[in-house]
């Protein structure tokens, strides 16, 4: 009772359905498995290809039978593990059937095969049999590209899913993930790269790829870099809402998986080009920019910022210290690149670039033209982009605000501000490739990704720091900033899927180590103090400062090993599984900053103007003139670490059915966490080991946590689901959180602290003890879903939260210049949240609007922190005539509202897709301010786009694209807010209008 073929899913549904179908249903399968077998053909020279679904599951169908319907020219062949077959024939109009034992007969009419060409037959769906067998029949020009499969799946998943598929991809003609991620509901992108869920902010999102967390090019981040994955080589993008048991436990918006193709239905060889101008970034002769390496233009620099060698040596070259010749210093400053200044070009378009390769081959044991279920294949996988970008704002700001001591003083006084010109010019090169095998009732895949980006900036500032604020000292300067930052991350990933005969088994590995590098190599800043006179020129310490040159090194390793392991069985008559698995990752960062001065050995050389091409002449260096470098860095450097991470998961989980309308997965996680440090803070670096702390290897975080997860599913009928659920997840702090790192933004002067440095009052009250610890979440969902044909949809969702010491970067009260921020936990929290989503054709208002589909999704969200003592006192200290403060406020990172609406129009029989999408966040609190410095909110960015993409040619092969974005010219700002005072810039920058070209062609 038992055949061969079948799979641990499907064997379940023969026995289920044995009792009631008759003999010669069960006499005709094996027959026609027989006939399968047997069968041998002429060689054909066209393929179809497909994947066989279970209606109900959304599950592949391994083993079913598919074959030809013309009885003079018999061919067939059976599905593998994932429900996938491959045909080949003679070109013509042929009928296909499938069939397997429980299910009613699916029969495709007029599929066309071509010469060479491959016939891909999608949305293959088998319904269970009922008492009397029924053939289905559909025409194949009816099986549109469609996302039932997901649809399917979103409304049989355990989690709360969201996502966008392959299918929809070809529809859309998006071309990167970070396009096709904007459709998705709830999903906001930040930056135009990285994924924010439901309005929480990048430590409560994640993104993994192939179901593995891997590090993006930031590596401070919990999201991938997005706009690096072309949509050519992904299977889908899927969102999880709430957390179940086998996802890891570090996230709370949400996770979204991006799962790549292992075998490409179609042998694909395709190239694009695109180009984007914006009249506020391109074909400006002022462009600011700085000579750097010849390799620039591939992301990565050639050396020419190289740190000299002679620079970690630990005493440098300089007249000061005894050992040194003249010439010995005189050789170390010219050893340093000489160039400070900010040049100006003429800026060109922006160019992107990218080539797709995929195919997969039949690898036939035996002498036959006719695929087999035995036969093995194999999927190969290539893709190469390029990108090269330019960003120019005219008016950048960045700025300080501060309250005044009177209470009846409501406007904010100026601290400092930076106001100018901001150039950056990124390259971008990636590259994937992967290697796919598989037989009958098993796959192995291996994919190797490697990215590389390098960005330059140049930046020329007017600087005023007002005397009549607090802490601040009092001057004026210009100054010229140069900083570039190359990052590359190297993934790659061994994956095996297997499935047992009959037992119902299923097993899923996965190995995937990853290397990632971020360096910031000569960053130089040089700022010229202007006297009270408004003539003179210097370099004053106390004041702009003198040039700095600085390096940062980040070094990352990131193992990731896990295993999933299924069993099906039955239980109260219905579908069960038994899911359980382990996982272990590890991670290492090696950090490192060092900082070089320069400085004047009796005297400073008269400046007639602020050029810093005129600061290391020949005629400037000791000894000829008074300057040579002097090193900022101690032994040991209280500015380098080493941390690493151990994190061992395993989880447990059992999904059932105690009555045939409701489904209860019910699971726990545990994960066992320990992080180490080895790093000193500054005190013990300069020789004080009594007051100092210094860690070697020193246990940071170490916790064992059980994270459960309750999903209820309660089916109402075929369409209408509710959800029920409650889970338990975490926000660990980063390596940098966990650190004694002080990180200077050049560009805005802000400082970074790690965590690690406690903070004191001058009463002695400790405002800051150093111990930064992990955030603990409960989530509670709940969400109806209603589910209409063709991919429409209507949903609504409520959730609540409830936060355990929450991390946020708050301004540290202590510092009066305002500039140095701290991540610290802070009073508990929760939010309330409630999510709109519906999708909708037109058609109902008349057959004209049959390709229009109308989209939206809202979040509406109410958070809120308790604040600790120390934080509500400093606001009290501050309050306005008038003001009534309250011991809580909104949550960082968290937006209020999110908003993302499309219309769109679709005609696949004429290639055309068109759409205009428009996505906003709400104000959200950025940094906690500190009662002297109020708190920055993001304002909202309207984000209104459009886009066009026509197919045209010979089989659509290829395809041009016209998009506008950011069409309202809305800009990036955060601000200043104070109780009854005018909002004050933080940051302001203006992105101005694009309009991109892109033109891709399909060779085969």
């Amino acid at each position: 009772e038992s055949p061969t073929n079948l799979s641990a899913f499907s064997y379940l549904k023969k026995n289920t359905f044995t009792q009631h179908t008759p003999i010669f249903i069960k006499q005709a399968n094996t027959l026609l498995l027989l006939c399968v077998a047997g069968t041998v053909s002429f060689a054909q020279s066209g393929t179809i290809r497909g994947i066989v679904i279970d209606d109900e599951l959304g599950e592949a169908v391994i083993g079913a039978n598919v074959a030809t319907v013309d009885t003079v020219a018999f061919t067939g062949t059976v599905t593998d593990l994932d429900g996938a077959f491959t045909l080949n024939l003679d070109p013509g109009i042929h009928a296909i059937k499938i069939s397997y034992i429980g299910y009613d007969p699916l029969i495709i009419d007029e599929v066309e095969v071509r010469d060479g060409k491959v016939t891909l037959l999608e949305n293959l769906r088998l319904k269970e049999a009922s008492q009397e067998l029924v053939e289905v029949v559909v025409k194949a020009k009816s099986l549109r590209n469609t996302e039932t499969a997901l649809m399917t799946l979103k409304k049989k998943s355990p989690a709360m899913l969201d996502g966008i598929s392959s299918a929809k991809f070809r529809v859309t003609g998006d071309a990167t993930a970070v396009e096709a991620a904007k459709r998705i509901t709830g999903v906001s992108i930040i930056g135009g790269k990285y994924v924010y869920v439901r309005g929480l902010g990048d430590r409560y999102s994640k993104t993994t790829l192939n179901g593995v967390d891997i590090p993006g090019l930031d590596p401070d981040r919990n999201t991938i870099q997005l706009d690096i994955f072309p949509t050519n080589l992904i299977n889908n993008m899927v969102v999880s809402k709430n957390f179940t048991v086998d996802l890891p436990a570090d996230f709370t918006g949400g996770l979204m998986n991006i799962e790549t193709k292992d075998f490409p239905e179609e042998r694909l060889l395709q190239i694009s080009v695109g180009t984007e101008y914006n009249p506020n970034m391109h074909f400006k002769s002022d462009f600011p920019t700085y000579e750097g390496g010849n390799t620039d233009f591939l992301a990565f620099d050639d050396g020419t910022r190289g740190l000299p060698d002679a620079a970690r040596q630990p005493q440098i070259p300089n007249p000061i210290e005894p050992g040194f010749t003249d010439q010995e210093v005189n050789d170390f400053v010219k050893s340093f690149s000489r160039t400070l200044n900010v040049d100006r070009v003429t800026s060109v378009l922006d160019f992107s670039f990218g080539l797709t390769y995929g195919d997969q081959f039949n690898l036939k044991k035996r002498d036959s033209n006719i695929p087999s279920d035995k036969d093995p294949t194999l999927g190969v996988i290539f893709s190469l982009s390029y990108k090269s970008d330019y960003n120019y704002y005219t008016q950048a700001i960045n700025s300080e605000w501060q309250r005044v001591p009177d209470p009846d003083s409501f406007q904010l006084r100026v601290a400092t501000e930076q106001t100018g010109v901001l150039g950056e010019r990124s390259f971008l090169l990636g590259g994937l490739a992967g290697l796919a095998y598989k037989a009958k009732l098993f796959k192995i895949r291996l994919t190797a990704m490697r990215l590389q980006n390098g960005i330059s900036r140049a930046a020329e500032f007017n600087i005023f720091d007002n005397a009549a604020a607090a802490g601040q000292s009092g001057f004026r300067a210009f100054s010229d900033n140069l900083e570039y930052n190359q990052r590359s991350l190297t993934n790659v990933m061994l994956n095996g899927t297997h499935v047992t005969e009959e037992s119902g088994w299923k097993i899923d590995w996965r190995i995937s180590p990853t290397i990632s590098t971020s360096d910031d190599p000569d960053i130089r800043k040089t700022a010229f103090t202007i006297a009270d006179d408004d003539e003179t020129l210097t370099f004053n310490p106390g004041a702009g400062g003198n040039p700095i040159r600085l390096w940062r090194f980040l070094d990352e390793i990131n193992v990731v090993g896990k295993i999933d392991v299924v069993k099906d069985f039955r239980l109260f008559q219905e579908n069960a599984n038994l899911k359980f698995g382990l996982s272990h990752v590890y991670k290492q960062r090696d950090y490192e900053i060092l900082e070089y001065n320069l400085q004047f050995f009796s005297r400073q050389p008269n400046w007639p103007e602020p050029d810093p091409s005129l600061v290391l002449v020949d005629e400037n260096i000791f000894p000829d003139g008074p300057i040579f470098m002097q090193s900022g860095n101690q032994t040991p450097n209280s500015n380098a670490y080493n941390s690493n991470v151990q994190n061992t998961g395993a989880y447990v989980s059992t999904e059932v059915a105690p009555l045939y309308w409701l489904r209860a997965i019910l699971g726990v996680r545990a994960e066992n966490y320990v992080q180490r440090h080895t790093g000193r803070d500054q005190i013990f670096a300069q020789g004080n080991t009594e007051q100092g702390r210094n860690l070697d290897n020193e246990k940071v975080l170490d916790a064992l946590d059980f994270f459960p997860s309750v999903n209820l599913i309660f089916s109402l009928n075929d369409r209408n689901n509710i959800r029920a659920s409650y889970s338990r997840t975490i926000a660990r702090p980063s390596f940098k959180e966990l650190s004694f790192a002080q990180i200077l933004d050049p560009v805005s002067n802000r400082i970074f602290n790690g965590s690690l440095f406690p903070f004191v009052s001058q009463e002695g009250e400790v405002i800051w003890d150093g111990n930064l610890t992990e955030t603990r979440i409960n989530n509670f969902d709940l969400r109806w879903e209603l589910f209409l044909p063709r991919g429409q949809i209507f949903s609504v969702s409520a959730f609540y939260k409830q936060f355990n010491d929450p991390i946020e970067l708050v301004r540290i009260a202590l510092a009066p210049t305002g500039a140095e921020f701290q991540p610290r936990n802070v009073g508990d929290g929760q939010l309330y949240g409630l999510e709109l989503e519906f999708r909708k054709d037109l058609d109902f208002i008349s057959p004209a609007f049959s390709y229009f589909n109308v989209s939206a999704n809202v979040t509406l969200v109410q958070s809120q922190i308790d604040m600790a003592v120390t934080e509500f006192n400093a606001r009290k200290t501050f309050e306005r005539t008038g003001e009534e403060i309250d011991d809580r406020r909104q949550m960082a990172g968290q937006a209020p509202y999110v908003i993302n609406a499309g219309l769109s129009y679709s005609n696949p029989n004429i290639g055309l897709d068109a759409g205009l999408f428009y996505n906003v966040k709400g104000r959200t609190l950025d940094i906690v301010g500190n009662g002297l410095y109020p708190d920055v909110f993001v304002i909202p960015f309207n984000s209104l786009n459009f886009s066009f993409i026509k197919k045209f040619g010979k089989e659509d092969r290829a395809s041009i694209d016209f998009r506008v974005s950011n069409i309202l010219n809305d800009r990036v700002e955060s601000v200043f807010e104070s109780f009854n005072a005018d909002d004050q810039f933080f940051t302001s920058v203006n992105p101005g209008v694009g309009f991109s070209l892109g033109f891709s062609y399909r060779i085969f």
